[in-house]
């Protein structure tokens, strides 16, 4: 007996075929689609990550220098940019009411240079009168002057301009601007040009000038600077000036960035740029570069990813704890940072 075979209409066939060929395209649509959409985080938090790594390396550079050629951790630095930040504000609003024609760039500018020598001014007399007397004394009395400079700075920024948030004027566009489907503003483009010049500049000043000479030279080893010809008290002091200028730009950058200046901004931005130069290396002018950019990274994509690594458990506001965590970790495994110590000796 033969076999009847079942014969499938030709339409039928056909139909079929455009279907699973239809479904085929949607599916790699969609896959297309899905890469496209994970590349634009991605893109988006590399972003968002240079430009906070950019602030953290200024800052982060304030600490470096200083225990470079100190050996002290000064725990007020952070509170020093905090005074930029509120200076540059009083600065901007005061223009702004006073001449509401000027433009918005020649605001910033005259913000920043009325800000930053109040901040240098400050840095050189936390040096000259908190720091100087106890240069040969045990390393624990700078490092607790450091704690109470920073809490006396932190209430007399409260008394001056008070508890409350203020809102920093918009000096720079936030205007969104398309990069491969994620976004940047005219003012973060701003933050990683200044951030990037500044330290370049920095770094040329260093391994340059004279001045630079005479900063590695006390930062090597003070007593034979001293006998070179070198002051070492001017070489100090110039070393804070720097510091707190850098971290005066950086005050201006946040406040800028976030819209927002605060009294108490300046102590979890302080402790995160001590994290940032401890993992590149404390006292390495390159390596506190290097670590802010890193670290400013880490953050930001760990604050992107979190919640998609623990199943929705934690979320962004938990990207705190990824700066506090990578300072554990290196100074369990490393603790010279990425790029080495470097530290004077004491004279």
């Amino acid at each position: 007996m033969r076999k009847r075979h079942l014969r499938v209409p030709f339409v039928y066939t056909l139909l079929t075929l455009r279907h699973r060929g239809g479904q085929t395209r949607r599916d790699a649509r969609a896959d297309n689609k899905t890469m496209s959409f994970q590349f634009d985080i991605l893109l988006q938090q590399i972003i968002n990550g240079l430009v906070l790594g950019s602030v953290y390396a200024l800052v982060a550079l304030g600490y470096t220098m200083v225990y470079g050629i100190l050996g002290l951790i000064n725990f007020a630095h952070g509170d020093v940019v905090m005074i930029g930040a509120m200076t540059a504000l009083t600065i901007a609003v005061a223009l702004q009411n006073a001449a509401p024609d000027l433009p918005n760039a020649l605001v910033l500018l005259l913000a920043i240079a009325g800000a930053a020598p109040v901040c240098m001014a400050l840095g050189f007399t936390i040096e000259r009168v908190a720091y100087r007397p106890l240069r040969k004394a045990p390393r624990l009395a700078p490092l607790i002057t450091a704690i109470g400079i920073s809490m006396v700075l932190q209430a007399a920024a409260m008394m001056i301009w008070g508890r409350n948030y203020f809102t920093f004027p918009e000096l720079v566009s936030h205007a969104p601007i398309d990069v491969f489907g994620a976004t940047i503003t005219p003012v973060q483009i701003m933050i990683v040009t200044l951030a990037a010049v500044l330290m370049a500049g920095l770094t040329l000043m260093v391994n340059r000038t004279r001045l630079g000479r005479a900063m590695r030279a006390t930062a090597e080893n003070q007593p034979v600077a001293a006998l070179m010809g070198v002051n070492i008290n001017r070489i100090i002091s110039i070393t804070f000036i720097i510091g707190s200028g850098l971290g005066c730009v950086a005050g201006v950058m946040v406040a800028a960035n976030y819209s927002i200046a605060h009294y108490y901004m300046g102590f979890i931005l302080g402790l995160k740029a001590f994290t940032a130069a401890v993992l590149g290396g404390i006292g390495n002018i390159q390596g506190a570069m290097l670590g802010g950019l890193l670290l400013g990274l880490i953050e930001s994509l760990g604050a992107g990813y979190i919640g998609d690594l623990t199943g929705g458990f934690l979320g962004s506001h938990y990207q705190d704890v990824f700066a506090f965590f990578v300072l554990v970790v290196v100074l369990i495994f490393r603790p010279s940072g990425l790029m080495g110590e470097r530290v004077a000796e004491r004279a």
